[in-house]
């Protein structure tokens, strides 16, 4: 396993990380999780050595939270990083323009979801604390930064994130500027390069730790996604690959196929890829199964990409734009 420093909170932080979505289940998540599969794959994983894990109250509903807790206690000996989420007070992802910080954020609800975290993870403290969707309009609101300084001050969280709403990674810039953010996680991967444009130039200046998610852009981006694909009622991915995104989508999954060597690993290209960018401390794909943690922390160790491979990667870029599904 392969360490990054994370920004300036200056952390070695496992280049692969962990993210713990798909392990959690339940209501507005990812079926086909088992929680004995899940506690096998997260203990294998510390095993391995990845050290960052990415959660959020969200994730099963405090779920995710307590499975983490309970692998914590279970590796004492261990520096394990737990990165954590306030979900919005009004459930909705993401945020939208005109939102006011107040109906979203307001203090006493950051409190309370960092009391409610806590309990989960049986912890005293977290060690990164992070807004779950964001509007740069608010970066000025004091309401925000007085709350995340006193949950500093009292020692209950260590650092503060952003996880950036899907397909804005410049909805975000103004609030890094105000010295207060120490991470941002955003959707990098060969499709979603727009990162790369404004904000990992504005990450390297400030020395805020990049947290890269979405490596194989929901699924698509392992090669296994077909037209006939289906998923359970419930899991939110039948609400992500709709006809308008899942038809569009396998068109560039098939031309990135092409394009590659006819035993190319697409799953293992994608977060190769996501790992060749030195503005990213770390990437944190879903891990549901001792199969996933060897298949993915595997590329902690792999050989660079060389630059005529990246070059083709990168001409797999697909810029969009928010729209009603893409949540």
């Amino acid at each position: 396993m392969r360490y990054r420093r994370f920004g300036r909170l200056a952390w070695q932080v496992s280049d692969v990380g962990y993210g713990m979505w798909g392990v959690a289940g339940g209501e507005g998540g990812w079926t086909g999780s088992s929680p004995s599969a899940g506690m096998e794959a997260l203990h294998h994983a510390i095993a391995a050595g990845c050290n960052f894990f990415d959660t959020a109250w969200i994730y099963g509903r405090g779920e995710s939270e307590r499975m983490l807790g309970s692998a914590l206690r279970d590796h004492p000996e261990k520096k394990l990083y737990v990165a954590t989420k306030v979900p919005p007070k009004n459930r909705e992802w993401p945020s939208r323009r005109g939102d006011r910080i107040e109906d979203i954020f307001p203090a006493a609800h950051i409190h309370e979801y960092v009391g409610r975290s806590l309990e989960c993870l049986g912890a005293d403290s977290i060690d990164l604390l992070q807004f779950h969707v964001w509007e740069d309009a608010w970066a000025g609101e004091q309401s925000w930064q007085r709350a995340v300084e006193d949950l500093k001050r009292q020692g209950m969280i260590g650092g503060v994130g952003i996880s950036v709403n899907r397909w804005e990674p410049a909805n975000v810039l103004d609030t890094l500027r105000t010295g207060l953010i120490d991470s941002v996680q955003v959707i990098y991967n060969i499709f979603d390069q727009a990162p790369q444009d404004q904000l990992f130039p504005l990450c390297r200046e400030l020395d805020i730790g990049v947290i890269a998610r979405v490596p194989f852009d929901e699924g698509s981006l392992t090669g296994m996604l077909r037209e006939t694909t289906t998923w359970p009622e419930g899991d939110w991915r039948a609400s992500y690959f709709v006809p308008e995104n899942l038809a569009p989508t396998l068109a560039r999954v098939e031309a990135l196929r092409a394009a590659l060597p006819a035993d190319a690993n697409m799953a293992r290209m994608a977060l190769r890829f996501i790992l060749a960018s030195d503005s990213v401390a770390t990437v944190i794909p879903g891990m549901r199964s001792v199969a996933h943690v060897d298949a993915n922390l595997a590329c902690s160790g792999a050989e660079p990409l060389d630059p005529h491979t990246l070059e083709l990667l990168r001409r797999h870029r697909w810029d969009r734009e928010p729209t009603w599904w893409s949540q």
